[in-house]
């Protein structure tokens, strides 16, 4: 059983109820495919039992032996990746989104594109099973290869290791990231926050998820912060026939937990917070897979 938990936007507790989810008992494959921003590995330490690398486009690099400092490519570069520095063009690695202009207009052809290979992907275990997460070198295009790359490796190592529960912590959003993350899986959580503003992303999430023929779950995380709000969101999911799996309470015990690295489960398994994510993950592990509504 695979669950991916996502959010359509940052800051709505997500990652603190994936750690929850992979804590509550029994061995799991947890998966970060957040990897623009992996933060579970923090959390949980785990192991490096296998570190594989990432090829995520190419970069420009000048043979300034070759280079006049014509200035050509500083001029047609619409990305601002290269300048003037110190007397001499140079190329920000960061700013470089590898679309080989400059190298194809430099008349001295003193640019290359090499193959950026800074990216990583690692494997390994953890207190309560495997692990698998990535991590996108700073600049480089998440296209939703590297979450690929991270499910295909957290369903051998459930394989191998004969473990049934994979938990994938998905980014936030609604890109190639999410649609990887989320393409097959056996149940998708969707956690929101009581605003406006969570309410705008929850409907532009689940028409997303919508269109894969996937069970939905919605989680109001925070609900007593707005229970207006919260209600409203409630009243939408109802709806859509679309099954409210918990409304958490703000706990100010999930901060300490991870300032500890644990997780709820672990840090305060006696708490309501504990109580209210044991529910909601019963109910979804619990839940049949329907077919997509008419």
């Amino acid at each position: 059983m695979e669950i991916a938990i996502i959010s359509g936007k940052g800051g709505t507790g997500k990652s603190s109820i994936s750690a929850a989810f992979a804590t509550l008992s029994g061995k799991v494959v947890l998966a970060d495919c957040d990897v623009d921003a992996a933060n579970l590995f923090i959390m949980f330490n785990p192991t490096h039992e296998e570190e594989q690398v990432y090829m995520g486009g190419q970069k420009a690099v000048i043979d300034y032996s070759m280079c006049t400092n014509c200035g050509l490519c500083v001029d047609y570069c619409r990305f601002g990746a290269i300048s003037f520095l110190n007397g001499r063009v140079s190329i920000s690695e960061i700013l470089c989104d590898g679309c080989k202009l400059c190298s194809r207009i430099c008349p001295s052809e003193a640019i290359t594109m090499i193959d950026s290979d800074k990216s990583r992907m690692y494997a390994g275990t953890f207190r309560n099973g495997k692990m698998v997460y990535g991590r996108l070198a700073p600049g480089e295009e998440n296209s939703g290869k590297l979450v690929n790359m991270v499910r295909d490796k957290a369903k051998k190592m459930a394989k191998a290791e004969n473990i049934d529960t994979i938990i994938l912590d998905g980014p936030p959003g609604i890109g190639c990231p999410v649609i990887s993350t989320i393409t097959g899986v056996d149940h998708v959580v969707i956690v929101t926050e009581p605003t406006i503003s969570g309410l705008h992303d929850l409907k532009r999430t689940i028409e997303i998820t919508s269109k894969f023929n996937l069970k939905t779950w919605v989680i109001i995380n925070k609900y007593d912060l707005n229970n207006e709000m919260a209600n409203e969101i409630e009243l939408y999911c109802n709806g859509l026939g679309i099954s409210i799996a918990g409304k958490f309470t703000f706990n100010a015990q999930v901060v300490e937990a991870m300032v500890q690295c644990k997780s709820i489960m672990e840090y305060a398994p006696e708490s309501d917070f504990a109580t209210q994510i044991q529910s909601a993950y019963n109910m979804i592990a619990n839940g049949k897979i329907i077919s997509k509504r008419n």
